[in-house]
């Protein structure tokens, strides 16, 4: 495999091509891309072996050492005077674009450096030999390279592992295992000798009559007598063995026949072994690898999500544990993966409103406070796949619980809006611990937090408790708020939050009204008092809550069913000074919340209100569904 620090010519394409014209106009573009090396926190055994490696390019020595290497690939300053030239007149950007990339790209050079960018040396190419770049891409045709010993990693891999057990013998001597190593050789090839000779005998008259043609067509001029070789080597055989799938005692199938995603695991399972074989002193001398790195490009292509998982712990572990490589690179769009990791091996390259892509550090947002340690330590736990979703998403609404969750694209339908052309991930929390996920955004409070427009909607709760000694706080309905200060504290949920967050530049807490709100179902019906779609299969009192849509308040009251918790719900509602309409809406509300089964009548209720959308306009069945203001509100911020 050719090194990858072999230079590669960039073309017009890897340039920056959100720089203004202006920019383009007043200097030629290039790329400079620096690496940093620094000791580790882990323990290997190779931390002198790796001094002497980047001893010349060191650019830190205080806190135990730093090297860097940079690539640099840009117009030699004899050409800039010639291409600001060609460029003065120039007023379309694409024709900017063209102009260097047909007229001056051709000039461009390349160069690797090292050290300080103030005080760059040349890096020693013996030096560079030692690091070991293995880069997988994201369409990767793995067949050529795995399934036939003639191919040049298997064949390496083979000749790595052939005698393994001798080799890696802890009670004897090097010079003991080297002894054993050439008697199993010496044997091998007495036994080959003897095969070949075996075959040559077979063959001999028939040799003669066969090659006699190359004496006739005149192969054989000058003396050059056509023979065949009567030797066999281990390599030799290596090219005879193919890569297959086992089931079983009886079942055995060509590895060619397998799934893409198994054979894309096999293959880095042999890639591992070979970058192993190429770190081994003992085996390599000193051509062995100092710095194995592995790069893999969406690992998931093909994987099922268990076995992305059970993957990213094979690679976790032959990271931290076996140290069969040193740096794993993983680039994903797989939840399942971000979900398989610690947030401080995550990095988001997310693109602003603003157009500028920024490199982020989700687990570098938390601080060393007891309170960001918990807040970090709850992400950590809580981060599953579908949570995940956040960090791909372009915007996201985080709520309270899965009715929310399962309703906002609908609800977004109907005020006008769509959540997916400007993908939005949805996203519940399973409760209101909004404080620990909105450090992963809050780009005031972090320089690594993630610069995405975030919306939390949460619900106002309401809640009542006694002025006692002990007492603890109750829910109550938003028509039982300071009715009675003399003898109860009242509490209603995001006030803070709200007001900490009302000029915030990417973050915003949405609730219900402060006096008259209480959850997300509430609300369906306090803005569809009438509206019977929202009485679902699962749902009690369903006759009941219908009898009571289409009156006034009076009428509501007399359909309510008789017994204490109504009549006081009741009579708290009559003891407001709302209008009249306005406490029938209540009522209903709170009869429809106390009637169902929140996680059936979501999914119950999306599919009605999505079947419901989906009527031509003009249709009789078709009903007038308003979504809540709070709702609408967040998505205009969002959205816009």
């Amino acid at each position: 495999m050719e090194p990858h620090y072999r230079y590669r010519r960039l073309n017009a394409n890897d340039f920056n091509r959100d720089i203004s014209l202006e920019n383009l106009k007043s200097q030629s573009p290039s790329v400079t891309i620096s690496v940093t090396f620094k000791n580790s926190n882990i323990e290997y055994n190779e931390q002198e072996e790796d001094l002497r490696v980047v001893a010349n390019w060191f650019t830190d020595m205080e806190n135990g050492y730093a090297a860097m290497l940079t690539y640099r690939f840009y117009l030699p300053a004899e050409k800039e005077d010639d291409y600001k030239a060609a460029m003065a007149d120039v007023e379309d950007i694409k024709n900017g674009w063209s102009i260097l990339e047909n007229d001056f790209l051709r000039y461009y050079v390349y160069k690797l450096l090292a050290g300080p960018l103030d005080a760059p040396i040349q890096p020693e190419m013996d030096k560079l030999e030692r690091f070991d770049f293995q880069f997988l891409g994201a369409m990767r045709n793995v067949e050529d390279d795995m399934f036939y010993g003639r191919s040049t990693m298997l064949k390496d891999v083979l000749n790595f592992f052939i005698d393994y057990g001798i080799k890696t013998k802890g009670d004897k001597t090097k010079e003991e295992k080297e002894s054993e190593l050439k008697d199993v050789r010496n044997d091998f090839g007495n036994e080959a000798t003897a095969l070949m000779t075996s075959l040559l005998e077979r063959l001999s008259e028939g040799k003669d009559v066969m090659l006699d043609y190359a004496h006739e067509t005149g192969a054989s001029f000058n003396n050059a007598l056509p023979d065949f070789k009567s030797t066999l080597t281990e390599q030799d055989l290596f090219s005879a063995l193919k890569l297959i799938i086992k089931y079983g005692e009886d079942i055995e199938i060509s590895a060619t026949h397998n799934g893409l995603g198994y054979n894309n695991l096999i293959y880095m399972s042999l890639l591992l072994a070979k970058m192993q074989a190429d770190a081994d002193g003992n085996y390599m001398g000193d051509n062995a690898k100092v710095y194995p790195i592995l790069a893999i490009e969406e690992p998931e292509a093909h994987l099922h999500p268990a076995m992305q998982y059970k993957f990213l712990k094979f690679l976790d572990k032959n990271l931290k544990v076996d140290h069969k490589v040193r740096q794993i690179f993983i680039t994903t769009h797989s939840s399942q993966i971000t979900a398989a990791v610690k947030l401080d091996n995550i990095i988001c390259l997310h693109k602003g409103e603003d157009g500028v892509t920024n490199v982020c550090y989700p687990g570098k947002v938390f601080t060393d406070s007891d309170e960001d340690k918990k807040s970090k330590n709850y992400v950590q736990r809580f981060l599953d796949a579908t949570k995940s979703d956040m960090l791909f998403a372009r915007k996201v609404i985080l709520v309270e619980g899965i009715a929310e969750n399962l309703l906002m694209s609908t609800l977004a339908r109907y005020d006008g809006k769509s959540l997916e052309d400007q993908h939005v991930a949805v996203v519940n929390i399973n409760g209101r611990y909004f404080n620990h996920f909105v450090k992963l955004f809050n780009i005031e409070s972090s320089p690594n937090a993630i610069p995405k427009k975030v919306a939390c909607i949460t619900d106002r709760d309401p809640v009542r408790k006694k002025k006692e000694a002990n007492c603890k706080f109750t829910v109550c309905y938003p028509f039982d708020l300071y009715k009675d200060n003399e003898h109860y504290e009242y509490s209603v949920n995001a006030e803070e939050e709200e007001n900490a967050f009302r000029d915030h530049s990417s973050i915003r807490y949405f609730s219900q009204d402060a006096n008259k709100g209480k959850t997300f179902e509430y609300e369906l019906a306090l803005c569809n008092p009438d509206l019977e779609l929202l009485i679902t299969e699962s749902m009690s009192n369903q006759s009941e809550i219908k009898n009571m849509m289409g009156g006034d308040y009076a009428q509501a009251k007399v359909k309510v069913k008789n017994n204490k918790k109504w009549d006081d719900v009741k009579t708290s509602i009559d003891n407001t000074d709302w209008e009249e309409d306005e406490k029938r809406r209540h009522l209903i509300a709170a009869r429809y919340l106390s009637s169902l089964d929140k996680g059936e009548n979501a999914l119950e209720l999306c599919l009605a209100l999505e079947e419901n959308f989906e009527l031509e306009a003009g249709n009789e069945h078709k009903k007038i569904f308003n979504v809540p203001p709070y709702i609408h509100n967040a998505l205009e911020w969002l959205l816009r």
